[in-house]
């Protein structure tokens, strides 16, 4: 597949280097786009809830259509009118549609990678190029943290001794490689005690078997509905046996025992990161609400009715449980690895096995925090690692029905709450939906508009072992939304 390098962001201007002190003293490159501007940036959203989409959305089947196109490039779908004019969106999203008022839309985002595991570390990261010695098959040290890790660490306002940054209901691992755990998903260089926690509900299946069980599963090679009862359950969390509630508090070393992240432990030297993950076990022990928020399938049923007894259903609605136990940054996995890549079977897995709980769920996440008042301080994010080929190919020894190819070259991402203005567009697409033609945006500037919703200011930095600052910010947020 073609690559194309990367564009720098925008530059640091002198004065602003000069504040600063030097490249050099601060670790920086000219990528690190505006991350030293004297603006003050205003918290607008209390919560964030991160929903990936791994395997890549087809722009042009979804959310930037092009009905004018030739048939091999607008495809089977047609586009229906919102009540916003000029907003289409698919025909077989009708629920997501009917909340068109609650969001909006960058049809300009781009990057250079066509390939998976690159491209979720560059979406996952905010950064529109690879870390030294990034490898595709192992999580290293030196990658960059993830932006779900990036604000767990930087949340310092939450009461909550909850963990601040969650993952449900699963890790991205490539089990048809024997397990590959995806890179992009962790601390990297901020250490791996600011991982995100990720709440293992659901388990892992073949490779082939993808969608939202038990009713919407598909097998992706032969493009068929399958039986899946794989069982989505609560985090298993409880007092190792002989052990008292008081002595877990004393005993930091049986906390190994409770949770397999806890290897953690062995590089968190510092007594206050000890103390931390002690806190953080001891709540998801206690809190009647994170009981409440992993019991998700037993949910009454006006709430499965809504949200969809299945596994995108249940996901968002565990995500949406966790904002009122205390957890700030939530990334909800929609689906397991490469779920949403679809090289062959585009149109009929999609309108018939992917687009109806994902419509459902989404739709009834947004529903759900405006009615409650919780969306205008819940920012919700939908993005996946790329989007598709304008072209449709077929692949008659692998598929029986066609489909569209990676494409970092243009992804179409949706943006609600948390300040976001709903009912706009961002940016644009050319006639085929292959590469912006109006205000393209990057990783950099995704990342940077998530972190700009929860206040963090535009010179916010870690500071590693050594009292060296990583800044947070490689580019602009995407400051249209928010007017």
């Amino acid at each position: 597949m073609n690559r194309t390098s990367p564009s720098s962001s925008d530059s640091l201007s002198r004065r602003a280097l000069l504040q600063a002190g030097s490249i050099g003293l601060l670790g920086l490159d000219m990528a690190n786009a505006g991350a030293f501007q004297a603006e003050t940036v205003q918290r607008t959203a209390d919560n964030v809830i991160f929903i990936f989409l791994s395997g890549g959305l087809s722009q042009l089947d979804s959310f930037d259509m092009k009905p004018e196109a030739p048939e091999e490039i607008r495809g089977e779908f047609r586009p229906v009118q919102t009540t916003i004019p000029g907003l289409q969106v698919c025909e077989h999203l009708p629920k997501i549609a009917a909340q068109c008022d609650k969001w909006s839309l960058v049809r300009s985002l781009t990057h250079y990678s066509n390939e998976h595991n690159e491209a979720h570390t560059l979406m996952l990261t905010g950064r529109s190029k690879l870390p030294p010695g990034w490898q595709e098959k192992k999580p290293q040290p030196t990658d960059w943290p993830g932006i779900t890790s990036t604000a767990g660490r930087m949340i310092t306002t939450a009461s909550s001794s909850l963990p601040q940054a969650i993952v449900v209901p699963q890790q991205l691992k490539n089990m048809n490689q024997g397990g590959v755990v995806i890179p992009g998903q962790f601390g990297g260089t901020m250490g791996t005690e600011h991982d995100p926690w990720f709440i293992e509900a659901s388990p892992y299946r073949g490779n082939d078997v993808k969608g939202a069980y038990p009713d919407w599963a598909y097998r992706r090679r032969s493009e068929s509905k399958v039986v899946d009862h794989s069982r989505f359950h609560a985090p298993t969390i409880k007092v190792p046996d002989g052990l008292s509630f008081k002595q877990l508090e004393d005993r930091v070393g049986f906390l190994k025992k409770i949770e397999r992240q806890q290897r953690s432990l062995e590089k968190a030297t510092r007594v206050q990161e000890l103390d931390r993950y002690r806190q953080a076990v001891v709540s998801l022990l206690s809190d009647e609400k994170v009981k409440h928020a992993f019991d998700v399938v037993n949910a009454d049923d006006r709430v499965l009715d809504r949200y969809g007894r299945n596994l995108f259903g249940w996901t968002l609605l565990m995500a949406r449980r966790l904002i009122d136990a205390g957890v700030t940054f939530i990334q909800a996995n929609l689906g397991n690895f490469n779920t949403w890549d679809l090289h062959g079977g585009i149109f009929k897995i999609s309108k018939e096995l992917l687009y109806p709980p994902a419509d459902q769920a989404i739709s009834a996440l947004l529903q759900d925090l405006s009615q409650s008042g919780r969306l205008e301080r819940t920012m919700v994010v939908v993005a996946g690692e790329f989007g598709r080929t304008p072209k449709i190919f077929t692949v008659p020894n692998a598929y029986k029905t066609p489909g569209r190819d990676h494409w970092g070259a243009l992804n179409t991402v949706m943006f609600a709450g948390g300040g976001v203005k709903g009912g706009q567009i961002v940016g644009a697409s050319d006639r085929i939906a292959a590469y912006p033609s109006d205000n393209p945006k990057r990783p950099e500037n995704f990342a940077a508009t998530i972190y700009r919703a929860l206040g963090f200011q535009q010179d916010a930095h870690w500071q590693d072992s050594l009292g060296r600052p990583h800044h947070i910010y490689h580019g602009s947020p995407i400051n249209e939304l928010f007017t």
